[in-house]
């Protein structure tokens, strides 16, 4: 147990102090890249922002995050179970996630005019649904014909095979998509935040330090972000070993 906090914490601290060697053998000044010992004043002195805009960032990711789960795992059911359903719709699938979301931005911005958090939270639902779709969708797909065959023949019904041998079997598939879609969302909350400024958010507090030059507090940003990143993954992994801690091979 020690060693799997101590392990990251280690990795964490090797490369703050290779980041602070760069800056300091380049002898950069803070407005060209900012070392990681200018970051805490930047905490200190916008405290309040980071907590007030922290929060806003992270509840619209979960949100988004929570609507990814919902209709991936649905569409995955779909494509999963029909065959004609999964030759239709993963043209449509592949096609639509190759779509650069940058580019959404501004579309999603004009077509609902002023509903910021709706906005946002859209936006982390459309970038993180498509792994979860495809990782339930392939595990269905891969399910043994006997099995279904035999329930089918003691008279259980699609939805009964589903919850008794599908969902079981494709739920490492689905964490680990899951823990793919938890960063993709925060990707899409901050594209909001950023390419359609609001004044919410991390990605807003960003934006300002952009106009305002103060690289400290663009940096500040970064590293908060990627500490919610963080928080959101591990949160994935407990609920998997909570769900699926029978597939972990770790100790064997």
């Amino acid at each position: 147990m020690i060693g799997k906090i101590a392990t990251p914490l280690l990795a964490v601290l090797v490369f703050l102090g290779l980041w602070e060697l760069l800056v300091w053998v380049n002898d950069w000044p803070n407005y060209k890249m900012a070392s990681p010992s200018d970051l805490p004043p930047a905490f200190w002195k916008y405290k309040e922002l980071f907590f007030t805009m922290g929060w806003q960032t992270l509840w619209r990711t979960v949100a988004g995050l929570m609507l990814a789960v919902v209709f991936g795992t649905l569409i995955g059911m779909v494509i999963g179970f029909s065959k004609i359903a999964r030759d239709a719709l993963y043209p449509l699938l592949i096609g639509f996630n190759a779509i650069p979301k940058a580019t959404l931005v501004p579309v999603i911005s004009l077509i609902f005019i002023g509903q910021h958090d709706f906005n946002t939270v859209l936006m982390a639902f459309m970038i993180s649904f498509f792994p979860i779709a495809v990782s339930v969708g392939i595990g269905l797909s891969t399910l043994e014909p006997e099995y279904r065959d035999i329930l089918r023949a003691l008279g259980a019904t699609r939805f009964t095979i589903f919850r008794k041998i599908a969902l079981p079997k494709t739920l490492p598939e689905f964490f680990g998509a899951l823990k793919v879609s938890a960063t993709l969302a925060f990707i899409g909350t901050n594209l909001v935040e950023i390419v359609s400024p609001h004044g919410r958010g991390l990605g807003a507090l960003f934006k300002s330090g952009e106009t305002n030059g103060d690289y400290p507090l663009m940096f500040a940003v970064l590293i908060a972000l990627a500490f919610l990143g963080i928080v959101l993954y591990y949160a994935v992994v407990f609920l998997e070993r909570v769900f699926a801690g029978w597939a972990d091979r770790e100790g064997t």
